[in-house]
C-alpha cells in the first residue's frame, strides 16, 4: 500500500457514518448488504448514504455489485489488512517478526472472514 492509498482509507474512515457503514459491512461478509438495508439498519437516508458509499468505494474499502434491482455492498477486508500492514510496517525497528503477535479477538474474527486471494472486483 502506498501512502496516498493509506491517506484515502484513513480519511474515508474518519467520518462516523462511513466508519459505521464499514463496520456493519464487515459483519455481513461474505455476502454483503443491499444499500437499502444498510440505510435501514443505520437509520441514515439513502441519498446521504450514497455519498458515503462513493467515498468508501473510491478509497478501496468497499465494493458494489448489482444484484437484480439492488446494489449490494461488501467490505474489502483485504484493504484493511493492507492498511494495518502499512501502519505497522516499521514496527520493532523494521522487524515486525520481533513484535508480539496481534491475536486479539478482532484479529481472529476478521481473519476468519478474509478471502486470501482478495475480494471481488
Amino acid at each position: 500500500m502506498e501512502t496516498i492509498d493509506a491517506l484515502l482509507a484513513l480519511s474515508a474512515l474518519s467520518q462516523s457514518t462511513r466508519l459505521a457503514v464499514f463496520r456493519l459491512l464487515v459483519t455481513c461478509e461474505p455476502h454483503g448488504l443491499p444499500a437499502g438495508e444498510v440505510a435501514r439498519r443505520l437509520v441514515v437516508p439513502q441519498a446521504t448514504l450514497s455519498t458515503h458509499f462513493g467515498i468508501l468505494v473510491r478509497a478501496g474499502l468497499v465494493t458494489s455489485e448489482r444484484r437484480s434491482r439492488s446494489i449490494v455492498y461488501r467490505a474489502r477486508t483485504t484493504s484493511v489488512h493492507a492498511l494495518a500492514d502499512f501502519l505497522m510496517r516499521d514496527c520493532c525497528d523494521g522487524h515486525p517478526d520481533l513484535c508480539p503477535p496481534h491475536d486479539g479477538p478482532a484479529c481472529r474474527s476478521l481473519s476468519a472472514h478474509l478471502p486470501i486471494e482478495g475480494d471481488r472486483p
